[in-house]
């Protein structure tokens, strides 16, 4: 009894030990992207539980044109059940994904590991997952003579798939590289979303198994119309379609990365299913399944895509082009592995933007050895699959995971999450060679020594993931952690410096603040940096009333005027406004004109720029024009924000243009998708009514948007 239920012994200890490994970092504090998505975005802390609320919540996320609304309203949900911006809670419902997520990956291994055991077709035979076992001799159907199929039976082979998939799921849930999917709060948009790609692809290999087994078993009944019906095996196909639409289409409201789920679909049915039948034939529904829902897709993504990518305007805001993006990824995506099975403490330090990027195949040499590697580790994975199949199938998943993050899309290079559905096919293609479940006497005798080696590295992982959990619990530790990690790291020495800052409470007096000083003048110094340690020297001395250095200021609008302003650098700016504008920092105005000014000197500013500079105008300057100017080119710039509109009825109302603000709210009125902006329509409506009626002739002709 106790061996029939090893596997949910194993998995059970497994989910105790990764959450008693996680649980000193839920103590931890919000970081880097946690402050535009959650911490600054008041669309996720809604007053009341409201449908018009909660759909604010979901549409609200900046972290992308998709908006991500499933996370974005779980943010939502967080802050309504803690009654407040909790961390903790935060924290704590992202590591209970991650454990549902480890329960679905046990499944889905299980399955998969029982496929592998039987491949299907034609010339199929038994293959078991550790292919270094002899076959056993098969046992004959009794329709062995009617339909091309052969069984084979196993003492214990079902015991040894379930420990099998318990150990990957124990692997996958302990590795160090996907701490930062748990503890890195707004992560929870990665985590959530590969729960509904697990879901996803353990609907589909049901399906397919459904498909066979409903063929072999109208077969084998010898019955023709239960073969007939049988045959069709319509039942698994549906849900093999549902199984890779449904929780695809779900998931990308977490993330976009879960467009990927046919893609491991189809690299699920190459590697195992091979797109036939029980007696043989390619089953042309699973071949029209793909066509439709991933190929066709695929041709629409990069026709929509490609025009933009292709456009060099495009990467004005970053320090990488298209063509050293794709030289720099092959080293990374080498670097992945690495981290993934051998992690070194220095390796995953969160902050990479220190990452160095190729400028040609031998700069540095390490990227031709790595696109070398690359490629011979797909075509090992092509050969594997005969022999192989799991381990040609978690190399195969791992390489795809990499191809939307990995390619041509204009992200920043290098980001530890996007290996938390990657790594799980690292941990298949591994795990079950190393726990050697084994027949016979010849896997037998190297089972020992794969089997410490398995031990050893479930050590490693959960070690180095409970030491950094524990980093991760205090603000000012992990700060300290990370810029020892990554010294070169703009954003780990600016982390580091404005940790000090926070421990401050902008006491002049306090220990904390000289230490502030040098992490933050070592950050700007560093190449590529953006202007936020500027910022944070600039804004620590305003807020304690100490002398502003001309170096910052001359450092913060160079580095303005020589590149195009970036989401960090459009932060900056908007803070030292926001500090302006409520009389908490005492900035000279000339400077930040100017800081305005050289970064909308680039072609075609962001629509968030933009408004930020008709804010400061308006609440700054007192410049109601320019601040009315500007704002209508964010709306032109962007007219599905309504943050935009909102802004600029407003203004339009202060000044009497009550026509244009009428007209505006109409326009306004159409973005209230679920009634999301009832309460902001209700008060503009309100100072509408409030303002006395100007004939259009009356009223100032609009001034051109171009400044």
């Amino acid at each position: 009894m106790i061996r029939r239920s090893l596997h949910r012994w194993v998995l059970a200890i497994a989910i105790i030990v990764t959450a008693v490994a996680y649980w000193p970092g839920l103590s931890g504090g919000f970081l880097f992207d946690d402050y535009p998505n959650i911490v600054d975005n008041h669309g996720v802390q809604p007053a009341h539980a409201d449908l018009a609320s909660l759909m604010n919540a979901a549409l609200s996320s900046p972290a992308s044109e998709f908006k991500r609304p499933l996370a974005s309203l779980s943010f939502a949900l967080n802050y309504l059940a803690s009654g407040g911006l909790n961390p903790y809670s935060m924290k704590l419902t992202n590591l209970v994904i991650h454990l549902l997520n480890g329960l679905l990956v046990f499944l889905l291994a299980r399955g998969l590991l029982r496929s592998a055991c039987i491949r299907v077709g034609t010339r199929s035979r038994a293959i078991p997952f550790d292919t270094s076992e002899q076959e056993p001799e098969p046992t004959k159907s009794i329709a062995h003579e009617q339909a091309p199929t052969t069984t084979y039976a196993w003492a214990g082979e079902a015991q040894r798939v379930s420990v099998t998939a318990a150990l990957i799921a124990a692997a996958w849930m302990l590795l160090p590289i996907n701490l930062t999917g748990v503890l890195y709060v707004v992560q929870r948009m990665e985590s959530m979303a590969n729960l509904f790609v697990l879901l996803g692809l353990i609907g589909y290999v049901a399906g397919r198994r459904h498909m066979l087994e409903s063929i072999a078993d109208a077969t084998n009944a010898l019955i023709p119309s239960l073969a007939h019906r049988g045959k069709s095996g319509w039942g698994g196909f549906w849900l093999c379609v549902i199984s890779i639409t449904v929780p695809a289409a779900v998931g990308i409201l977490a993330k976009e990365t879960a467009a990927m789920l046919p893609l491991y679909a189809l690299l699920i049915e190459w590697a195992l299913f091979g797109f036939r039948t029980t007696a043989g034939p390619r089953d042309r529904r699973l071949i029209a399944l793909f066509l439709l829902v991933l190929v066709l897709p695929l041709i629409g993504g990069l026709t929509w895509l490609l025009p933009n990518v292709l456009n060099h305007a495009d990467w004005a805001t970053r320090d990488f082009t298209l063509d050293t993006r794709l030289l720099s990824e092959a080293r990374i995506v080498v670097d992945y592995i690495v981290w993934t099975l051998l992690p070194v403490p220095h390796d995953l330090s969160f902050y990479h933007d220190n990452f160095h990027t190729s400028t040609g195949l031998l700069s540095p040499w390490t990227t031709l050895v790595c696109m070398l590697t690359l490629t011979s580790l797909a075509a090992f994975a092509v050969w594997l699959r005969p022999r192989r199949p799991l381990v040609a199938l978690g190399i195969a998943l791992f390489l795809g995971c990499q191809l939307l993050t990995g390619t041509i899309l204009p992200l920043e290079l290098v980001y530890e999450h996007r290996n938390y559905f990657a790594s799980f096919g690292l941990m298949l293609a591994l795990v079950p060679l190393l726990a050697a479940f084994a027949s016979n006497a010849t896997s037998a005798s190297f089972a020992l020594p794969r089997r410490i080696l398995l031990g050893g590295l479930l050590l490693l992982w959960t070690g180095e993931t409970a030491m950094s959990a524990m980093a991760w619990g205090n603000p000012l530790l992990l700060a300290e952690t990370l810029a020892a990690r990554a010294p070169d790291s703009p954003r780990a020495e600016y982390e580091l410096g404005r940790t000090y800052i926070i421990y401050s409470h902008y006491d002049p007096a306090s220990p904390f603040t000289k230490l502030a000083y040098a992490p933050l003048e070592r950050a700007a110094a560093l190449p590529d940096a953006s202007i936020l340690p500027e910022q944070a020297l600039i804004f620590m001395n305003s807020r304690m009333h100490l002398p502003l250095k001309d170096a910052w200021w001359d450092s913060l609008i160079g580095k303005l005027k020589a590149h195009k302003p970036g989401v960090q650098d459009e932060s900056s700016l908007s803070a030292l406004t926001q500090c302006d504008r409520e009389h908490n920092c005492n900035l000279p105005t000339s400077r930040m004109i100017a800081a305005y000014l050289a970064a909308l000197s680039h072609p075609n500013p962001s629509a968030r720029l933009l408004a930020m500079y008709g804010d400061f105008a308006w609440n700054v300057l007192a410049d109601h024009d320019l601040g009315l100017r500007m704002t209508k080119q964010a709306v032109t710039t962007s007219p599905n924000e309504p943050a935009y509109q909102i802004t600029l009825i407003r203004m339009l109302i202060v000044q009497g243009h009550v026509h244009q603000a009428a007209q505006a709210l109409q326009r306004l009125q159409e973005l209230n998708t679920g009634g999301r902006l009832n309460n902001d329509l209700d008060g503009l409506r309100k100072l509408l009514i409030a303002r006395p009626l100007i004939p259009v002739e009356a009223a100032p002709h609009a001034q051109p948007l171009s400044s």
